[in-house]
């Protein structure tokens, strides 16, 4: 469950805000109506938006408790989870194929290798 601190990343493009999937903003306030106010700001730490999202909107990417970044299977696990199973299923049928594929390269130093374990 998301918590204040927490950095997320938008899984959504929303247009009227000018933030796009992938930009990355801290969650400031929980509300009991499971929605949850964030702010993006820029490099300098000025507040570029503030607004509320529900969670199917974001994935977290970073725990404040903990103070670490979650692994790539994390993160992948979490936007797996909201897709629709049909979808789901052809992101672990090309998982299946990238995993295989991996493996048959010269002790898996494939074209995606150095990828997954970039933040």
């Amino acid at each position: 469950m998301p918590d204040i601190g927490d950095v997320i990343e938008l899984t959504i493009d929303i247009p009227g805000r000018n933030l796009r999937a992938g930009v990355q903003g801290t969650i400031v306030h929980c509300h009991d109506n499971e929605a949850y106010e964030v702010e993006f700001t820029n490099e300098d730490g000025e507040t570029l938006d503030f607004l509320a999202l529900r969670a199917e909107q974001f994935i977290v990417v970073w725990r404040a408790e903990t103070q670490e970044w979650l692994s790539v299977a994390e993160r992948a696990a979490a936007l797996i989870a909201n897709l629709p199973d049909e979808t789901a299923q052809e992101v672990l049928d090309f998982a299946r194929f990238l995993s295989a594929r991996s493996r048959q390269t010269a002790g898996g130093k494939g074209l995606f290798a150095g990828r997954l374990n970039s933040p």
